[in-house]
């Protein structure tokens, strides 16, 4: 809790999820994010709302997501995360920064991975986003391998941990996964159009699993899914 935040119930992207701190646990030392299949009533429902974090009545999916926000921002430095995902129907675990100011994606995001469903192919992406002259809309700067990348090397590859890293300097950012690169941008590209650089002030980290969306459907999927994380360590130069 010294590192650590919860964010709570509906959040983002119409997922189907109820974040709350109960699906996150330690176990044998390891972060175990679960997602699972469990109906709670939503306390916020209103008949007949147009909002869709109001307009549903009961959830039947929870999960968990944490951030640092508050307690540990960074500008620049090495991230790495050692990490194993589950690539069921529905799954949506992410690694990912935001700006502290600004409105989304004026703030900047940085995904370190993400894994979801693309047109039904599972798929790791590494991405980086920023504004444009259209509120809500981004500039995106974005990766997309096919799981089956990974999978047709090392048939195990989905079962085995493994370690995201982001190298982070005032001149480019670069995001790998077990040392291979899978992208990488330039910041004297990534200005809002005000003239800001996103990626030239502080952000703080998130782990999350969402629930369905872009993760598909998570119908037939065995539950839990669960998102695990051994560890999180940053460093930066003196």
């Amino acid at each position: 809790p010294s590192a650590w935040r919860y964010e709570i119930g509906y959040v983002r992207n119409r997922e189907l999820q109820w974040y709350q701190p109960d699906n996150a646990n330690i176990k044998g030392g390891v972060l175990v994010i679960e997602g699972r299949r469990q109906k709670i009533k939503n306390p916020y429902y209103i008949a007949g709302s147009s909002d869709w974090k109001k307009s549903r009545q009961y959830t039947q999916y929870t999960s968990s997501s944490i951030q640092t926000r508050g307690l540990n921002e960074w500008l620049f430095g090495r991230f790495e995360i050692r990490a194993r995902i589950d690539t069921a129907s529905g799954a949506w675990p992410a690694i990912w920064t935001l700006g502290l100011k600004g409105q989304w994606p004026s703030n900047g995001e940085i995904d370190i991975m993400e894994f979801y469903r693309i047109k039904g192919v599972p798929t790791i992406l590494a991405n980086f986003a920023w504004g444009t002259e259209k509120q809500n809309i981004a500039k995106w700067d974005d990766l997309k391998k096919p799981l089956a990348d990974f999978t047709s090397k090392d048939p195990a590859w989905v079962q085995k941990f493994h370690v995201w890293r982001m190298d982070w300097d005032s001149y480019s950012i670069r995001l790998f996964v077990d040392n291979q690169l899978l992208n990488e941008v330039q910041l004297s590209e990534t200005i809002n159009p005000d003239g800001s650089n996103p990626f030239l002030q502080p952000h703080y980290l998130l782990l999350n699993l969402a629930i369905g969306a872009n993760g598909g459907d998570p119908t037939k999927s065995k539950f839990p899914i669960t998102f695990e994380v051994d560890w999180v360590r940053v460093y930066q130069r003196q």
